[in-house]
Order: C-alpha cells, then sequence, then structure tokens
C-alpha cells in the first residue's frame, strides 16, 4: 500500500503541474474560439501546426526520455548516463534544427502551410527549444522533485499565456487607441494571428530553458560511446512507438488538410472544429498524463521489489476506476463543458464521447505497455503501435472524404482499442500480471451503458436543470457501486476507509 501511496503522491505534484498548466492553457482555449480575431480556419491552422510539433519533438528526443529511466535504474553508473544522454540531446537537436530549417518548404507542405512560412519557421524554434528540456525534466522527475517540475511546468504555462494575451488583445487594442503608439511596432492586423500565438510559445520555451538552465548542460563533457549505442539500441524502438503513437493522436489534423478541399477554407475549418472540441476531452487527457509522470518512474522502481505484478495490477484498477469516473463527468456534463468553446464550434459535439473513450483505452495501454519495457522488448511497442497507425491511416484515407473529422474519431477510437487489447494479450504471455480485467471491462461497459441511459432520458425529456440532476445522480450511483464492490481495496485509505467501514 505505501508504493500505491507513493505514486498517489507523484501522481498528485504531478497531476497538479499538469493539470494546473493544462487547465491555464485550456482557458485560451475559450479565448482562443471566442477571439474575433481568430476564425474557425485560422484555428484549424494552429491545430495542424500543433499536430506536426508533437510529431517532431519524438524525432528530436528518440525515446530517449524512457531510455534515461530504463538505465538510471540499472544504477550502475548514473553520471555516465546523466552526461552521456545529455550530450547526445544537445547535438541532435542543434544538427536536427539545422536540418528542419534548411527543409521548412517541406514542412510547410506537409502541414498544408505553405502561404504561411513564418508560421513553420516559429516552430521549429519551438521544437529545438523543448528538445533541450528533455533531460531536465526528466532528472527531476527520476530524482523525485515533483514540485520544482510543478513549479517549472506551471511558469512556461503562465508565460506563454502572458504574451498570447499580450499580442492578441493588448496591442491590438492599444494601437487601435492610438495609432503613434509603440503597440504598431509588435502587432499588424495583416499578419496570421497565429504567428502571436506561436511567438508566445517561443517566449515560454525560451524561458523555461533558462529556469532548467542548472541540468541543460552535462556537468562532464565525458561520452561514454559503449553506453550511448545500448542506449539507442533500447531508444530507437521507443522512438518507432513514439512517432506511431503521435501519428496516432495529432496526424489526423494534418490528414484533414490532406484528403479534404480546401476552397474557401473548408478543410481549415473542419479541422479548427475538430481540434476545439477535441479539447472538450482534456480531464481524462489531463489525468492520463498526470499519471505517466509519476507512473514511468514508479514502474521501474517497483520492478526492483517483491512482486511487482500484483502492484502494477492494483494500480491498473485504480486508474481505470478513474477515468470511468471522470468519463461520465465529461459526458454527462456536456451542456456545461460546451461552454468552453465558441458556439461556432458546437456542430462537432458529437465526437467527444468518441474521443473519451479512446482516450480511456490509450490510457490503459500506458499501463499495460510497462511489460515490453521491463523486459527489454522495446521493439514489441514498437509494433503494437505501428498497428494502430496502420487503423488511423486507413479509416482516415477511406472515410475522411466522405465524413470529415468524425471518421477521424472513430479512427483514434479503433486504433486505441487495438492497441490496448494487443498488448494485454502479448504482453500475458511475456510478463503475466494479475490483471482483474474483466471486473474492469465491467465498470468501462457499466459507465458507458449510464451514458446512454442518459441520452436517451434526456432526448425524451430535454430540460437542461433535468439533465444536469439526472447526470448528479447517475455518477453518485456508479461511484457508491464501486465503493460497494471494492471496499476492501478502498478500506485500507485513511478518509475513503472511513466511509467505507461506515456505511457498507
Amino acid at each position: 500500500m505505501s508504493s500505491i501511496k507513493q505514486l498517489a503522491g507523484q501522481t498528485f505534484w504531478y497531476g497538479l503541474s499538469s493539470i494546473a498548466a493544462r487547465f491555464i492553457n485550456y482557458l485560451l482555449t475559450p479565448y482562443l474560439t471566442y477571439s474575433t480575431l481568430i476564425s474557425r480556419a485560422n484555428y484549424g491552422q494552429m491545430s495542424a501546426i500543433y499536430a506536426a510539433i508533437p510529431l517532431f519533438n519524438i524525432i528530436f528526443t528518440y525515446g530517449m526520455e524512457t531510455t534515461y529511466f530504463r538505465f538510471m535504474q540499472k544504477k550502475e553508473n548514473p553520471e555516465a548516463v546523466n552526461n552521456t544522454s545529455t550530450i547526445s540531446l544537445l547535438i541532435s537537436s542543434i544538427v536536427l534544427s539545422i536540418l528542419l530549417w534548411m527543409n521548412q518548404s517541406w514542412l510547410a507542405k506537409t502541414a498544408t502551410l505553405t502561404e504561411f512560412p513564418l508560421l513553420v519557421q516559429l516552430s521549429i524554434i519551438v521544437i529545438g527549444l523543448d528538445a533541450l528540456s528533455t533531460i531536465p525534466f526528466a532528472r527531476l522527475r527520476y530524482e523525485g522533485r515533483p514540485r520544482l517540475f510543478a513549479v517549472i511546468k506551471i511558469a512556461n504555462i503562465l508565460i506563454n499565456i502572458f504574451f498570447t494575451v499580450f499580442f492578441l488583445s493588448y496591442c491590438p487594442a492599444k494601437a487601435k487607441s492610438d495609432p503613434h503608439s509603440w503597440a504598431v511596432l509588435i502587432y499588424h492586423s495583416n499578419i496570421n494571428p497565429i504567428t502571436y500565438v506561436l511567438i508566445a510559445n517561443v517566449m515560454a520555451s525560451f524561458f523555461t530553458l533558462i529556469l532548467l538552465s542548472k541540468w541543460v548542460l552535462p556537468k562532464q563533457w565525458t561520452f561514454n560511446t559503449a553506453l550511448w549505442l545500448a542506449m539507442m539500441a533500447y531508444a530507437l524502438p521507443m522512438l518507432i512507438a513514439g512517432l506511431g503513437g503521435m501519428v496516432n493522436e495529432t496526424f489526423d489534423r494534418l490528414m484533414l488538410g490532406w484528403w479534404l478541399p480546401n476552397t474557401n477554407g473548408y478543410a481549415d475549418e473542419q479541422r479548427g472544429i475538430y481540434g476545439a472540441c477535441y479539447k472538450l476531452s482534456i480531464l481524462i487527457t489531463l489525468f492520463i498524463q498526470a499519471f505517466r509522470m509519476g507512473a514511468e518512474p514508479f514502474f521501474f522502481k517497483q520492478a526492483e521489489g517483491e512482486n511487482p505484478q500484483r502492484v502494477y495490477a492494483r494500480v491498473t484498477k485504480f486508474f481505470v476506476i478513474t477515468i470511468a469516473v471522470m468519463f461520465l463527468a465529461v459526458t454527462l456534463f456536456l451542456p456545461i463543458w460546451k461552454y468552453f468553446i465558441d458556439p461556432k464550434y458546437w456542430e462537432g459535439l458529437k465526437v467527444v464521447p468518441i474521443l473519451l473513450l479512446a482516450n480511456m483505452s490509450l490510457g490503459i495501454y500506458y499501463n499495460l505497455s510497462i511489460w515490453y519495457k521491463l523486459t527489454n522488448k522495446t521493439i514489441a511497442g514498437a509494433w503494437i503501435t505501428l498497428i494502430g497507425t496502420a487503423i488511423t491511416v486507413l479509416i482516415n484515407y477511406i472515410f475522411i472524404p466522405r465524413y470529415s473529422y468524425v471518421a477521424s474519431a472513430w479512427a483514434t477510437f479503433f486504433c486505441y482499442v487495438s492497441m490496448m487489447v494487443v498488448s494485454f494479450v502479448w504482453g500475458q504471455k511475456s510478463y503475466y500480471v494479475p490483471y482483474a480485467w474483466k471486473k474492469l471491462l465491467a465498470y468501462i461497459g457499466i459507465s458507458v451503458l449510464l451514458y446512454f441511459v442518459h441520452n436517451a432520458v434526456t432526448k425524451f425529456y430535454p430540460n437542461t436543470i433535468f439533465s444536469l440532476s439526472f447526470a448528479v445522480v447517475l455518477i453518485l450511483a456508479f461511484i457508491l457501486f464501486i465503493l460497494r464492490i471494492e471496499k476492501k481495496e478502498f478500506a485500507q485509505f485513511p478518509v475513503v476507509g472511513a466511509l467505507v467501514k461506515k456505511y457498507f
């Protein structure tokens, strides 16, 4: 139980940084979608940029983050791991940034942004700066310093938001009220407004690197070639898996630009709608990211203890219960959540439940993936992700021309479900973990059933107050059901345990 509490504590702090940072950043969604300066087409262009950036982040870091945790866990020569991984990323980040800059026209074509070269140039700068912060952040996580990690992450978002609002609200207002002010030197109405969003991102990434400056450079400029080759052998399959994973997660925004006509900005508008509605799955996404931050180093450390498989199974159980509740919290209260985006994007709300289920499957897959990381079979992760990638590309290619972003949502769902199933079946043969999979599937199935019940009843009686009240009843009923079934598990937690013992 102490190990579970340790993970919960680390997940809290990583979650605080992730949730606080993402939530603050999430506030940019209503700000940008409601902005009179940014059209649906502009928002679609921004979605394309922020689909391409994570993909290149994977290339620039080439699986070194997970590799860092794995080799630090061996405890053979921690300083050599620190120095070698840091030097490797420093050199590769500089080289890859130069190569990308020299081929920026290709990048612009890939993102269907050939008319906006400045957006591409700013994106390259963001990618390079973010790559340099990878190992410093990994060191903070491995050394168990989640508070400092949280402070720097939140500072990054605050700086980003400050400059975004400064460029898109303060400067235009100042320039309009006083045509001779300094603001006219910064803001120009004929410039694509997404340019200013990216400039703010560049500034945030730069300041983050300053805050991490103590860890950006190695303590000693010693490079262990043999160690690096061993790390790369472990990392390269992770690179393939990472690329496939990012294709599954963000590439649909690019594919919408490839396979939809952009007459009068139609393709840009469609991916703008999809990108805005995707944000409404933020709660589950936030929790999954926070969990991954704490779980990855935690899982590796647990491998040294007795019966780690039992710990992994229990962690997965609590994880599934949490995301099942969160699924209901988002879908049943969608009449409230939808106001986080401008009404001109609401036509895409139908994809939100699909995307939530997709992200639930992805989160479970992250739990299951520990088997190939511990057994050094990272090539399995690459194959599993490539299976998902093939499904993503195939469904999008066939159905985007007819169903637009709805096809992308279903492609995401089938991709992550297939990855989850394949990883479970394969993993149980190679590294058995006693998951209570039948019970967990039942919990997910019940949460989905409650969503359909709520949907059917509220269509029969479409009243907002009734809908929200009924949602509260269903969620409380589900939580009470879980507490009754899992009373032995929850009895071990002080506060919840006291309630369980009293009422169950």
